[in-house]
């Protein structure tokens, strides 16, 4: 069985923060765009069953009626499990009950809003414009109509922002009553508004506070801290994104989307202009064993559960001491074993990278 990630790179305004594969949305260029996802789709899918779909971007939901429900309909092409978790990402401002309406018609089970954050300093930095009431009449909408998977996005270490403040959108998200949260700390990445603009990150140790903030918070009410930045109800966990981390195959289709199929991992074009003239491929490499297993435990390790040693070793033909110096790092206590998995102590997780840089 295999994943399937879908991007669609339009959106109706830009946010300050974005690096991911978007442009403003045009009906001139979407409709088209559409047609050139369904060449791919017939060209390179393969038949194989498939346990998750999600649709994300840029801003699915911005499509227009008519678009939304032929990429929906396109779905269709996809053989897939009884069980399947089928996510599309949403903006606040694009739920009503059409759209709602359509999405259920096609069996979408999950939804994934980016709120960010309620601060009102915080959304003019991050170039976002959205009330709390707003957010929470959607919600109750969105529960109408029988979603019982709802993920919303939180942005926290943003400039300017404090302790209290964060507080208090901890608060507002959880009122909104969520399955899963995703959590991340604001990244200045390479051409997007906020680096060019040339703002500064805040300190290292606000972040941390910030984010231990955030775990301890969440678990409090119920949430089970699954992955680094991710966290869930019970049996709420993105099935999607476990792909991903259990570093198992995956098809990416569309502008920019990547994908991992058969020990290949590749990148499509980011250049609308090749994509809409077939040019579809962007990079692509082949991994050899040694590549393949490092991505097993950089991946891996994000999880707090940890990687399986068994698991590992039927994957590989090697124990994981083998292929890596785990040893001494359970001697210091950077690693744990438990339960037959190797994991990262979760009051160490959030110095993930300066382990996994001891390991490979």
């Amino acid at each position: 069985m295999k994943a399937v990630y879908i991007h669609i790179p339009f959106c109706k305004s830009i946010c300050s923060y974005c690096d991911f594969c978007k442009m403003f949305y045009e009906p001139k260029w979407s409709h088209d765009y559409l047609l050139k996802l369904k060449e791919e789709i017939d060209d390179n899918y393969m038949g194989e069953e498939i346990k998750t779909i999600y649709i994300g971007g840029g801003t699915p939901s911005c499509l227009n009626s008519k678009e939304l429900e032929y990429l929906l309909f396109l779905t269709k092409k996809f053989k897939t499990t009884p069980s399947l978790e089928f996510t599309v990402e949403c903006n606040l401002e694009d739920i009503t009950e059409d759209l709602l309406k359509l999405l259920k018609r096609y069996e979408v089970n999950r939804l994934s809003i980016g709120i960010e954050s309620f601060g009102e300093q915080n959304l003019i930095i991050l170039g976002r414009d959205h009330k709390f009431k707003e957010a929470e009449e959607k919600m109750k909408l969105i529960r109408n109509y029988g979603f019982k998977n709802v993920n919303l996005d939180l942005i926290y270490a943003i400039p300017k922002e404090n302790k209290k403040d964060l507080q208090k959108d901890l608060k507002l998200f959880l009122k909104l009553k969520p399955d899963h949260l995703s959590a991340y700390s604001l990244q200045l990445e390479n051409h997007t508004i906020l680096a060019r603009n040339k703002i500064k990150p805040i300190d290292e140790d606000s972040d941390r506070m910030m984010y231990d903030l955030i775990s301890k918070t969440l678990e409090k009410k119920g949430f089970i801290h699954y992955e680094v930045s991710n966290f869930a109800k019970k049996n709420k966990e993105s099935k999607h994104n476990l792909t991903y981390w259990a570093n198992e195959e995956y098809y990416g289709f569309g502008l920019g989307a990547s994908g991992y199929i058969d020990g290949v991992r590749y990148t499509n074009t980011r250049n609308i202009w090749k994509y809409l003239q077939g040019e579809k491929s962007g990079t692509s490499e082949l991994l050899n064993q040694r590549e393949q297993m490092n991505d097993e435990l950089m991946l891996g390790l994000r999880k707090l559960a940890g990687v399986n040693l068994q698991a590992f070793k039927e994957k590989y033909g090697l124990e994981m001491s083998d292929a890596f110096p785990i040893k001494p790092l359970l001697k210091n206590g950077d690693l744990k074993q438990k339960n037959g998995n190797i994991l990262i102590p979760k009051e160490k997780i959030y110095i993930m990278n300066e382990i996994l840089e001891k390991m490979i």
